[in-house]
């Protein structure tokens, strides 16, 4: 009966528990179909603005309105010359600017300044990283626990059953701590010590309440797989097969986003020396359009004059002609200012990549001029800066080091597990954990029985593991394999392809610049025909036709000529590019900052206790995985140009 009634207590308590939990009551229940949807069109996808305080710089807020159809000269020029462009823009770069990407559109494609550092910090395969793995650790843990649980003994013969209780009764507490630390060639160094607290009624003991402990110091040394110097370098010691993450290859990391930093640095370098030049080119072709629309008009004024007069050469027909070569030229001079090729629009696009504001009522005026000389250049030279010091065929190299050290690694997987293992323990027994020393009882704390050394325990001995077969080892060797190959199949053919944009940027310099000479002896040939024709149209000897054809010609070439000479500068800078030295041929030099005071002065009390080694040829060292830092000045061991008389091309003269 005394059964019966509990289990129904049991269950009515335990049904009004369940009633009580939300959502478990009948009348919660609901099977509808149809759920209300007020939620998700309200509050789920509502578009909410972000709190992210901006502070919009004034420079941009405060852009004037952009210039159109304005003249020119009557707005305060800038006279900026190439290099002063060049200085202003690495300075405004936080953000590697690029005329070809979209920091809008795709932000995270962006790469800016910070991107070496944010790949150096990085918490998962930085160097930091990587070191940590070899940081001390230190681990603890203390419980109370509380045992009460019925017993089922008989007791011994000889024993009053007083000594028998219907349970036992227990109260103990275990406390753990640990130092260790990872060594670089994987051995692990661990000193733990272990308190136990045990109050056991059930047992007769000399001690009824004691305490347990011991200090112990462990060794564990990896003999064949994740042992050794050059694993643990390359793998790190928390490595699996496969998993590569040491402090080399978080090196190799860093090096890679650099080589990264310095590829877009140089694709800055290019979009700024390219929208200078094309600015200049803009001014020029302007004032090649301007000279035109200004030779159509007075041409247009005179066949007015005759017309007026009545007089041979002033039929209605040549003034039409006459005043929509001039409309025809006026279109051009709209364009050349406001067109996407306008001034406007190309000093827009330079202010961009220099980081200025759109406009501050100033325009900007080219005041470097275009090189006319004619470059020549070492071929053999050339090629082999290209083949060598190009960043991106550094970068694949670093990512082909990065592949031999993973084969490296890899190959020493595919080995046993065997561990040398060693433990030391001293261990002890008192009545007390802390207390006074009694000379006549080392059993009266736990660490004066510790201190006295009568017990002392060890472990030494080999442990061995490894999967029958080597499977996936095997197979992790394999594909460092090919991964390796085809990091060497795609540097050749980064080299085939690197050696034929260098012969066709060396065949643009050379066409550039016969076609630059070709433009001019055109330019003078249609200077001196528009005079001849002007003046035998005067007489009346041609039809008017020819006159403004010849007009057309002469604004024609003149914009051909400086769109070659720009093309030839430009063909100059795509040789330097192709060849790996546009950032020195354009004076822009990469260095790391300074670090802070306090490393100069930690490497000072770091040095003063290093020694140097008696025998240096004598100590084994694994395979250095660089070559040293890298000296851009070293790029061109023959000047690129040399001194060669100019060939006189001068300015196309403008009205």
């Amino acid at each position: 009966m005394k059964k019966s009634c509990l289990r129904q207590r049991f269950i009515y308590w335990l049904c009004v528990g369940l009633t009580a939990i939300p959502g478990c009551t009948p009348n919660r229940f609901s099977f509808d179909t149809k759920p209300s949807t007020s939620y998700y069109q309200n509050f789920a996808t509502q578009i909410e603005y972000p709190d992210v305080q901006s502070n919009l710089d004034p420079s941009v807020t405060s852009v004037q309105v952009p210039l159109s159809f304005e003249n020119p000269a009557e707005v305060a020029p800038w006279e900026l010359s190439l290099p002063e462009a060049m200085r202003i823009a690495m300075g405004n770069s936080e953000v590697l600017r690029s005329l070809g990407a979209s920091v809008v559109q795709a932000p995270a494609a962006v790469s800016t300044t910070y991107n070496p550092a944010i790949t150096e910090s990085n918490p998962q395969s930085g160097v930091e990283a990587a070191l940590s793995a070899f940081d001390t650790q230190a681990t603890g843990r203390l419980f109370w626990r509380n045992t009460d649980r019925p017993v089922n003994i008989v007791p011994a013969p000889g024993i009053p059953s007083t000594f028998n209780p219907s349970s036992a009764l227990a109260l103990n507490s275990d406390f753990s701590a640990e130092l260790s630390k990872r060594s670089a060639t994987g051995a692990r160094f661990a000193l733990r010590h272990n308190v136990g607290y045990l109050n056991n009624q059930v047992q007769r003991r000399v001690i009824p309440t004691d305490f347990t402990g011991w200090f112990e110091a462990e060794w564990r040394q990896p003999l064949m797989q994740g042992g050794g110097l050059t694993y643990n370098q390359i793998a790190g010691p928390n490595s699996g097969i496969g998993v590569y993450n040491g402090v080399l290859l978080a090196r190799i990391n860093t090096d890679i986003a650099l080589h990264d930093f310095e590829n877009n640095v140089i694709s800055l370098v290019n979009d700024v020396e390219g929208a200078y030049w094309d600015l200049y080119f803009a001014y020029r072709n302007l004032e090649a359009q301007v000279f035109g629309r200004e030779s159509s008009l007075r041409t247009w004024q005179r066949v007015k004059e005759l017309q007026n007069v009545d007089a041979r050469g002033g039929e209605a027909d040549a003034e039409a002609q006459a005043r929509a070569q001039f409309f025809r030229f006026e279109a051009l001079v709209q364009n050349a200012l406001a067109g996407n090729n306008g001034i406007y629009a190309v000093e827009q696009r330079l202010r961009y990549v220099m980081g200025l504001p759109a406009g501050d009522g100033r325009l900007i005026k080219p005041i470097s001029k275009p090189l006319q000389a004619h470059v020549i250049y070492d071929w053999n030279s050339a090629m082999g800066d290209a083949l060598t010091q190009r960043v991106e065929v550094r970068r694949q190299k670093w990512q082909i080091k990065r592949r031999e050290l993973e084969l490296v690694a890899a190959r020493q997987n595919r080995r046993p597990r065997l561990d040398a293992v060693t433990q030391y323990r001293w261990y002890g027994l008192g009545d007390h954990l802390l207390g006074s020393y009694n000379s006549g009882n080392d059993f009266e704390s736990l660490y004066q029985n510790i201190g006295t050394g009568n017990y002392q325990e060890f472990n030494t001995g080999m442990e061995l593991s490894y999967p029958v077969g080597f499977r996936q080892a095997s197979v992790a060797v394999r594909n460092a394999q090919w991964t390796l190959t085809r990091e060497q199949a795609i540097l050749k053919e980064q080299e085939l392809r690197i050696s034929h944009d260098l012969s066709n940027s060396a065949r643009e310099i050379a066409r550039n610049f016969e076609l630059t000479k070709t433009n001019f002896n055109r330019v003078v040939a249609n200077e001196e025909q528009v005079e001849v024709l002007r003046a035998r149209y005067e007489r009346g000897l041609i039809n008017i036709n020819f006159l403004l054809q010849a007009q057309q010609e002469l604004s024609a070439s003149q914009s051909e000529f400086y769109r070659t000479l720009i093309d030839y500068n430009l063909a100059i800078r795509n040789f330097h590019r192709e060849k790996g030295s546009l950032l020195a041929y354009n004076q822009v030099g990469l260095a790391e900052g300074q670090w802070s005071a306090s490393a100069y002065d930690d490497a000072r009390e770091k040095g003063q206790w290093l020694q140097p080694r008696k025998s240096p040829e004598k100590t084994m060292a694994p395979r250095p995985i660089s070559q040293g830092a890298y000296d851009p000045s070293a790029v061109g061991s023959v000047p690129m140009t040399t001194p060669v008389q100019e060939t006189a091309l001068p300015n196309t003269p403008a009205s």
